[in-house]
């Protein structure tokens, strides 16, 4: 008898109900979910991988688990034809991994003391230096932003800022040559003086 591990797609959000009813009825499920600042309302964490679950079976000798309706189960991860299968190795470290997660707080951006970071909440939407990390994801974080000329010291929900670098790439144009009507800009036009 040979247990493998295999990946199945649930119904959309339906992987806390469908692990649940999945280990009622005798079937061995990993479901790795962490600790998140935004949690589904009635839980307190996320799956790590929204709408799958391992299941771990041997159809080779047993067949393909049947699922009841109650199981929310959409399908098996497929390839083609082939149902792959992983290796235990590779679940115990994604245990593990999720583990980790949840040991040190939960799935959420750390900010450093230093990090330039963006506020986004409501109709601001501008640059700040960290001051201080926040201790949790619930947690206010001090920062220090630029209001009305003047640099201010503010706490604010870790949710609402955002790392730099997450940023999109700001889009550049070629420099306008023309004010319209055929007049040239300045720069342009002794550009096209020096070309005659």
């Amino acid at each position: 008898m040979t247990l493998r591990w295999y990946v199945a797609r649930t119904q959309p959000r339906a992987e806390f109900l469908a692990a649940d009813e999945l280990t009622r009825d005798g079937f061995q499920v990993f479901f790795p979910r962490v600790k998140a600042a935004q949690p589904r309302q009635g839980h307190a964490d996320v799956p790590l991988f929204p709408g799958y679950l391992f299941l771990r079976c041997d159809p080779g000798v047993q067949g393909w688990p049947s699922f009841r309706p109650a199981h929310r189960i959409a399908s098996w991860l497929r390839f083609g034809d082939e149902i792959p299968w992983l290796p235990d190795e590779v679940v115990t470290s994604l245990m593990e991994c999720s583990a980790s997660i949840n040991h040190h707080g939960g799935l959420w951006r750390r900010y450093q003391a230093g990090e330039t970071v963006q506020v986004v909440s409501g109709t601001i939407n501008s640059l700040a230096v960290v001051l201080e990390e926040a201790k949790s994801p619930h947690a206010r974080v001090n920062i220090l932003l630029e209001f009305m000329g003047r640099m201010v010291r503010a706490q604010v929900p870790w949710v609402n800022l955002q790392p730099v670098e997450d940023q999109p790439p700001a889009q550049h144009h070629a420099p306008r040559r023309t004010r319209g009507r055929g007049r040239w800009t300045r720069q342009f036009r002794s550009a096209a003086a020096a070309a005659v």
